[in-house]
């Protein structure tokens, strides 16, 4: 049995933004990342999903739509058909509510339906359009389809991942579009801020691209001044030395990382070998970095000639930056994870044994804490709560909402 915090969804639970009404467009991750943090702190956010769904239901393991259930707790959904004249006139009537929109069409999808910044914008002077894509909105590539894959190629994070004799190694998750909807969530924020200061709305332009550039950045200064390309070293830095993975004697991984000289001091220390702290090779960090084969070496030597147990008990207590490499199951059983309550479970009856694992509040306000309201909804499950039952009726007759 599962030893992870239970919670209960409380559909009264409110948030810092429970007046701040959200219309989502989006498909796939970063939109939604970006609409969770939103919809975490309380604001309203309304998915309007194709009939047939956000693309992101259909990646689903053992039949239970996970991404989804995950990403999009707290939020609702409308389902509609947007090719039909009568969904968007009921997209525009949400956006005249609305504070924020959110989009993740091609550039020029969105004003071939009929809601361009410009005609939004004519309806509602203050709403926030977060318009999210591939290669942005302007320059060469605006008009080309973009996932986070070849975000994670093209930004250069994949020429530095991985080891020296192998290929690039792309993320085995969606960076590229977890870090834009981080990125995306903050200048939300702030336009927002601003229409509430002035009445004016604004358009954010958020590419893939950017974000995942940013954080690679100091890459191209480094270029500038060397004019040698960063090389693949697997787990080992570039920039401090001893850092890396090591094997212990019962198969299982550790991390372990000394970025400053007195933690790379007191390692030698820990393992016996006080007298690096003067050889001439690993003295001090550059030092080190120049040689952190040899030093890998002589560290891989000593974990591997001892459990994990062992090696996290005795660098634990010689106070050295050590921890083991996990994995879905032991992150499960993991009693800081629980402690913390980075990993809860909440009611799923698709689930075995009806609970979901999901991430819990990140991150921690004390006075405005997230919430967890409701489950993520069923495609089209809020139809009549959000558009009234007149509405609907008048949009199946007109084709533009399921029967």
């Amino acid at each position: 049995m599962s030893n992870l915090p239970r919670h209960e969804y409380d559909p009264t639970a409110t948030g810092a933004l429970a007046d701040v009404r959200v219309v989502d467009l989006s498909r796939l991750v970063a939109g939604n990342v970006l609409t969770k943090v939103l919809a975490d702190h309380g604001a309203e956010v309304i998915k309007i999903e194709p009939l047939e769904g956000d693309t992101l239901r259909a990646w689903k393991v053992g039949g239970v739509e996970t991404s989804w259930k995950t990403i999009c707790r707290n939020k609702f959904s409308v389902a509609l058909n947007l090719r039909n004249p009568a969904a968007i006139e009921a997209v525009l009537a949400l956006c005249e509510t609305a504070a924020i929109f959110v989009e993740s069409f091609r550039p020029g999808v969105l004003e071939a339906m009929g809601l361009s910044p410009e005609t939004l914008l004519a309806r509602n002077p203050a709403l926030v359009i977060v318009r999210i894509s591939g290669w942005g909105q302007t320059g060469p590539f605006a008009h080309k389809p973009g996932f986070g894959t070849l975000v994670e190629g093209y930004s250069g994070f994949a020429a530095v991942n991985g080891f020296a004799d192998r290929e690039p190694v792309l993320p085995p998750m969606f960076m590229g579009d977890a870090y834009a909807g981080l990125h995306g969530a903050g200048s939300t924020m702030i336009a927002l801020r601003h229409a509430e200061k002035t009445g004016r709305g604004q358009v954010i332009d958020l590419s893939l691209f950017e974000p995942i550039f940013n954080v690679l950045e100091p890459q191209m200064a480094n270029w500038r001044i060397t004019g040698t390309l960063k090389p693949r070293t697997g787990s080992r830095s570039t920039n401090t030395s001893p850092r890396n993975a090591y094997r212990t004697a019962d198969g299982g991984w550790v991390c372990l990382s000394a970025s400053t000289q007195g933690m790379t001091e007191k390692l030698f220390r820990s393992i016996g070998r006080e007298d690096l702290i003067t050889d001439p090779r690993f003295a001090r960090n550059p030092d080190r970095v120049r040689n952190g084969v040899e030093l890998d070496e002589i560290i891989a030597a000593y974990v591997g000639a001892r459990s994990m147990a062992e090696n996290l008990a005795h660098f634990d207590a010689t106070g050295v930056t050590i921890g083991p490499i996990q994995d879905a199951q032991s992150l499960e059983a993991d009693h800081y994870v629980a402690a913390r309550e980075a990993l809860i479970e909440l009611p799923d009856a698709e689930m075995p044994g009806g609970w979901l694992p999901m991430g819990g509040h990140v991150p921690r306000l004390s006075e405005t804490p997230t919430i967890l309201a409701r489950p993520a909804p069923r495609l089209g499950e809020h139809n009549e709560a959000i558009l009234g039952a007149e509405t609907c009726t008048r949009l199946r007759q007109a084709g533009a909402m399921a029967v």
